[in-house]
């Protein structure tokens, strides 16, 4: 297998859901904030509010619109750069996408049109309802792309066909509610909801900052900042819950976080600061804190969290079994009819299948991994580690900037409590400036969830190495090229749609004071 064809379709994925990752959370926050700002409308009937929903409607819908486009060509490229692996697990990871598009993206982008166009022909109710469904399907259509995901971490209610060759479902139910894929759910969806607190919350204090729309500022303020308080605090704690997850079923990821290379006495520390060395194997400068990662981790104070030096000795133990169940199950497939099938074999690939992936890790030195040295099945195991570095540091900006996003939501919910969201400049400079860090944290989430997996495409079951199509590297690099170009010239007009938006302002924004006006105003204008 040529590896740097394995690079470069893992690196054209990379650049493709990153640019695609640009739109997600905003979408999926968004649809929520204008929903309840509608709601408010509908409640109050203060016309202000409803032009605060048509106006963050419009930024939506530019939104919208750029991450359909971009987030189509993901799946075809399971087809074209992942054959392999399309063949391999389609049966399962292609029924959550069908979902997909079939309950979440239809219902979204049906009720998408009726929220704009809808305003003059819907009671207030059916377009409130109209609006609610699109951020019901904007959050579906997340919850199945991660259910998705979710397997890939964590390959549950699936088991391996030696005739078929092919992973098939056992229990699709099992696929639906695995915990990694809920844990992903509504880590990532909070992630979007603080993402779109922020970005509104920091372009209405660029209004206040410019003393434009004062009145729709500062309520959509007090909307974000509510809103992004409760978000920011429950990423927090659904991070914590990722990250018991990994202790359960990425042990090796969570390590890598870590860059905890020997096993710690429990409860492990957390290690707040460090320079990881893979060559050393161990991290320079550590600045630990006592029992925090045993708690965060295994939720005790009496369980330990293995370091990386044990897992890779596990992972040669792994690699072993995994020979011996290949073993099997060449003579499986070699016995022409069920009853010709040793029942030694069969009893072996029972007891042995699920670490069959692991001698596949093999296969990047040796074509049959039963002809595997002592020396390459260490490496192997080796390479069962995670890159260390990236991990570390992209895992500790994300967890910074949360913290800093639970301090600048708070800050702002107690200063539109105290109806003082305009009394000092210089903490509307931060939320204005502030506006890109979420996007900054969820894509460092990304980082941190999919290298993590490293080197597997399907956790413990399919190495990346084996997933890819056959391709020639000058194919790639070409399409490489034009993803690149493509998707900048469509972030390029996406941001120039956005700030002339924002510029431009809301079309017609009802100031609640003149409501008593307006009828002699309208009475005014007829007469002339």
């Amino acid at each position: 297998m040529d590896l740097d064809i394995v690079d470069l379709s893992r690196l054209q994925f990379a650049i493709t859901a990153l640019y695609h990752f640009l739109f997600v959370p905003l979408t999926l926050g968004l649809s929520v904030l204008i929903a309840i700002m509608e709601t408010v409308y509908v409640m109050t009937g203060r016309t202000i509010w409803r032009d605060m929903t048509k106006f963050w409607g419009i930024l939506f819908g530019i939104n919208f619109a750029m991450g359909v486009a971009t987030g189509v060509v993901m799946e075809f490229q399971f087809g074209m750069n992942w054959s392999y692996y399309s063949h391999y697990v389609g049966d399962i990871f292609g029924a959550p996408l069908a979902i997909e598009g079939l309950m979440a993206f239809f219902l979204e982008a049906t009720f998408v049109g009726l929220f704009f166009f809808g305003w003059d022909r819907m009671t207030k109710v059916q377009h409130l309802t109209a609006t609610w469904l699109v951020a019901l399907g904007s959050n579906f259509s997340a919850l199945w792309i991660l259910i998705a995901n979710g397997w890939m971490q964590n390959p549950v209610g699936a088991a391996f066909n030696p005739q078929t060759m092919r992973m098939e479902v056992t229990d699709f139910f099992a696929v639906l509610t695995n915990p990694v894929a809920q844990a992903k759910f509504v880590h990532t969806v909070s992630a979007g909801y603080v993402t779109a607190s922020l970005f509104v919350l920091g372009v209405s204090a660029w209004y206040l900052l410019k003393g434009r729309h004062v009145p729709l500022a500062k309520r959509s303020m007090t909307v974000a900042a509510s809103f992004g308080l409760a978000a920011s605090l429950s990423v927090v704690v659904l991070g914590d819950e990722s990250g018991y997850q990994s202790s359960e079923h990425q042990k090796m990821k969570l390590a890598a976080i870590e860059a905890m290379w020997e096993t710690e006495p429990p409860p492990a520390s957390f290690t707040a600061f460090g320079f990881p060395d893979r060559e050393a194997r161990e991290t320079h400068y550590a600045v630990h804190i006592p029992w925090v990662m045993g708690l965060i981790g295994t939720r005790s104070l009496t369980q330990e969290i293995p370091g990386i030096n044990q897992l890779v000795d596990d992972a040669e133990g792994y690699i072993r079994d995994g020979i011996d169940a290949y073993d099997a199950l060449q003579a499986i497939r070699a016995a022409k009819t069920d009853a010709e099938i040793p029942a030694e074999a069969r009893q072996r690939f029972e007891d042995k299948g699920a670490r069959m992936g692991y001698a596949l890790l093999l296969m990047r030195y040796v074509d049959d991994p039963r002809h595997a040295t002592d020396e390459q099945i260490r490496q192997a195991a080796m390479d069962s580690v995670p890159p260390v570095g990236p991990l570390f540091w992209t895992f500790r900006i994300m967890v910074g900037l949360g913290v800093f996003f639970v301090l600048l939501t708070a800050t702002f919910f107690v200063l539109s409590a105290r109806h003082r969201l305009d009394a000092h400049p210089w903490l509307l400079k931060v939320a204005v400036w502030s506006i890109p860090l979420p996007w900054i944290a969820v894509e460092c989430g990304w980082i941190v969830a999919e290298v993590g997996r490293q080197p597997w495409v399907i956790e413990g079951v399919l190495p990346t190495a084996m997933a890819v199509s056959n391709l020639g590297a000058g194919t790639l690099l070409l399409t490489i090229a034009g993803f690149v170009l493509i998707y900048t010239v469509l972030f390029v007009i996406e941001m120039k749609l956005m700030l002339k938006a924002i510029r431009k302002g809301p079309p017609h924004v009802s100031e609640p004071h003149l409501s008593f006006y307006q009828p002699m105003i309208d009475k005014l204008a007829r007469t002339r």
